[in-house]
Order: structure tokens, then C-alpha cells, then sequence
């Protein structure tokens, strides 16, 4: 690109910050509140130390910011590679109007939940450290998580640059990045299991501090397999809502297509919660923690387990038989509260559970939570307002699709014409 190029696509991109759409509506109030009360708390966290506003101690050294934010967060981006291994891998096309906006909400999910990892650590700059295997070497299950995080961020933003490029009008780049799908697709893939199990992994090192019912040798597996079916719940509520809020804007193929998606996510999802069931039970029977079951401890399991595992893949079965959209969003819902139970049981309300003491976050913890999802949100909102993620890619883009094939014949009649020439 010449200097004048640089220069129109700088003027196009100040043009395009402009808002588009209602500016006080309930929840630009709500959100724009919230994140101007999260910047005073986090003032007051960087002035006075983390201590000033979460209560955080060396039983208890892990806030809401990573236990909520992190390694729950995590868990809904999980769809990014389920998705995408199902279009470019399985070859799966029904499911291509739904992957950009799949990826796109990955992509800002990991890097929003980084920032909230940074916000919960005592000091921000020592973040470098597990990355380098710095004090912690590099068999450190933190060094593998963290370059796990990294390349899988990475490998999210070449996959969503394409749609970038559109937008901006960058033909020769969309070319090179395209090319680079599939192998992209492939690496983000096995990154992102291992990122999941190994987020799962952490706990093993704190097995005197889980309660005996949530504690497995099994958990990076457990992890991985439940973060499946979390991700796509929250695909499924997210193309619920998209489908109302950029009704008008979105093409027919999504519009078309959303109910057919859903209910194929939707059995799947199924699968995957049986799946997940069926090992937490085999978990427990060999465990022998019979014992726990009669007690608080007991029944607030058998709360997560039944409740926000077992019904809600009955719901998911059920509703995709019976091709009701309505049980499959329920069930999607209380898929999605079934896994924050879960990662908050194992990370926050059954850690230490022997001092009969349960660790709650301050208010200021939470307001901070909801800015940053709140923060997501916009962001998701203002670029699937301005780039084709449910629209229609641009005319040229359609017509290099179209010209590729008609190259191809030509050359192939070229070569039959050498052939009887000869």
C-alpha cells in the first residue's frame, strides 16, 4: 500500500468510529455505568493494592477476576474450535454462517479475560514470567498454559483477519490470510484442547484443598469435554439474541439457516453432556465418596450434577426430537450456569472447604466482572455493525470465489489442446 492508500483507510476507519444506532438505550446505561464505577475500583486497586478491594488471602489467593473471569470465561470460548473443526475440518458447511461470529467472540473473549488476569495479580509486570519460564521452568503447567493462551489468540486473530480485510478493502492480504485457514484451523484446534485440560490441570497440584467430591485425577479431561458443550450453549444464546439485535442487517443465508443450526448444536451439545455425565459418575463410583452425598457438601453436588447437568441434556435430547427451539435455549441457559457453578465450586466455594468457611467476592470484584464482559459486548457490537460477519461479504470477494473455477476449465482446456496439437 502507497502513502495515499494508508491515508484513505485511516480516514475510513476514523469515519467508521462514529456510533451507529440509539446511544441511550437501557443497556449502553447500564454498561457505561458499570465500567465507569470499574475504572474507580481498579484506580483504587493500582493506588492501594489488591488487598484494598477483593478479599484475597494466602488460603484464598485467587479472586473473581481469574476464578470467574478466567478460568470460567475460558470455558464459553470453547465453540471457536468445536465450530470451525466442524466447517473445516468435517467439512460441515451448514454451519459456516455462524463461524465468524463464533470466532470473533473467542478472540475477544481471551483477550478480555487476559486483561482480567492481569488485574487480579499482585504485580501486573511479573506476568511475563511463566511465559518465559521464568522461577517456574518450563515443565510448569502455568509455561503451557500461558504459550497455549498466546499461539491460540494468535491463531483466532488469523482466522477472523479475512473478514478485517473485507472490510477495509485489503484484497491482496485477504488472499495471503485465507490461505492460511485451514492450517491455522488445524493448529488453533490442538491448542486449544490442551489449553482447556490444562487450565483443568492446575488443580491437580491443590488436591488437600478440593473437596473430595469435586476433586479428580480426571479434571483436565472433565475440563475439556464440558467446555465443548459450554461453548456452543453460549453460541446458541448468542445467535438467539443476534438474531433480533442485527436482525435487520444480517443476510438471509443466517436468517434462513438459525433454526437448523441451533438444533443440530443442540444434539450435539447433548452428546457431549451425556458424555461428560457418564465420566463423572464413573469419577465418583471410583472414588467411593458415598459418604459426602449425606451431608451440605453432598447435596449442593448432587445440586450442580442433576440440575445443571443431567436435566439440561435431557432438554437438549429432547427439544432437538421434538425440534423445539424454546427447551433448546433453556437448556442452554442452564448448561451455561451449570459450568460457572462448577468452575466457581472447584476454584472458589469448595476450595478449603475443611474451615468451614466460603470464600465471596467484594461488590467491587463484581462490578469489575461485569465491565469486562460489559466491555466485550461493545466491542462484539461494533464490529459485527461494521464488518461482514453476518452480512454479505463484498461483490469482489464473491467474484474472486467465482473466477478461481473458470480459470481452472481454462487451463485444463489449454492442456487438452497441446495434447491434440501433439
Amino acid at each position: 500500500m502507497n502513502s495515499e492508500q494508508h491515508t484513505g483507510v485511516l480516514k475510513f476507519i476514523i469515519h467508521e468510529l462514529k456510533p451507529k444506532g440509539k446511544i441511550l438505550t437501557p443497556f449502553n446505561v447500564i454498561s457505561g455505568i458499570t465500567i465507569l464505577a470499574a475504572i474507580v475500583i481498579l484506580v483504587i486497586r493500582f493506588t492501594n493494592g489488591l488487598g484494598s478491594v477483593i478479599h484475597a488471602s494466602q488460603d484464598a489467593p485467587w479472586g473473581l477476576w481469574i476464578n470467574f473471569n478466567v478460568i470460567t470465561g475460558v470455558a464459553f470460548a470453547g465453540g471457536a474450535y468445536v465450530v470451525t473443526f466442524m466447517v473445516y475440518i468435517l467439512g460441515l458447511e451448514k454451519y459456516r454462517p455462524i463461524v465468524r461470529a463464533t470466532v470473533l467472540y473467542a478472540l475477544l473473549a481471551y483477550m478480555f479475560y487476559a486483561g482480567a488476569l492481569l488485574l487480579d495479580l499482585g504485580r501486573p509486570w511479573k506476568v511475563i514470567n511463566p511465559i518465559i519460564g521464568n522461577s517456574f521452568g518450563i515443565s510448569s503447567v502455568l509455561f503451557l498454559v500461558a504459550w497455549h493462551f498466546i499461539l491460540y489468540m494468535g491463531s483466532l486473530f488469523i482466522e477472523f483477519y479475512p473478514t478485517v480485510t473485507e472490510w477495509i478493502g485489503l484484497k491482496r492480504q485477504r488472499k495471503f490470510f485465507v490461505s492460511l485457514t485451514l492450517g491455522v484451523v488445524i493448529f488453533g484446534i490442538a491448542l486449544s484442547t490442551l489449553h482447556q485440560s490444562g487450565l483443568g490441570a492446575l488443580f491437580l497440584m491443590a488436591k488437600p484443598k478440593i473437596h473430595p467430591l469435586w476433586y479428580s485425577e480426571f479434571i483436565p479431561i472433565l475440563f475439556f469435554i464440558s467446555s465443548i458443550f459450554a461453548g456452543l450453549s453460549l453460541v446458541i444464546i448468542l445467535e438467539t439474541i443476534d438474531q433480533r439485535v442485527f436482525k435487520k442487517s444480517m443476510s438471509f443465508v443466517h436468517k434462513d439457516s438459525h433454526k437448523n443450526i441451533v438444533l443440530s448444536l443442540a444434539k450435539t451439545c447433548a452428546v457431549a453432556i451425556f458424555v461428560y455425565f457418564s465420566m463423572i459418575v464413573l469419577v465418583f463410583l471410583h472414588g467411593k465418596n458415598y459418604a459426602y452425598l449425606n451431608s451440605p457438601w453432598g447435596y449442593w453436588y448432587l445440586v450442580e450434577i442433576i440440575g445443571f447437568v443431567l436435566i439440561p441434556g435431557v432438554l437438549f435430547m429432547y427439544g432437538y426430537r421434538h425440534l423445539n427451539l424454546l427447551l433448546v435455549r433453556i437448556a442452554a441457559v442452564m448448561a451455561i450456569l451449570g459450568i460457572i457453578l462448577n468452575r466457581l465450586n472447584i476454584s472458589t466455594f469448595a476450595f478449603n472447604w475443611y474451615g468451614n468457611t466460603i470464600h465471596f467476592p467484594t461488590w467491587m470484584e463484581i462490578v469489575v466482572s461485569l465491565a469486562v464482559i460489559f466491555s466485550q459486548i461493545l466491542v462484539f457490537r461494533w464490529i459485527v455493525r461494521r464488518m461482514p460477519v453476518y452480512t454479505e461479504s463484498p461483490t469482489w470477494v464473491k467474484y474472486e470465489k467465482q473466477i478461481k473455477p473458470i480459470k481452472m476449465k481454462t487451463k485444463k482446456r489449454r492442456e487438452q489442446w497441446k495434447v491434440l496439437a501433439e
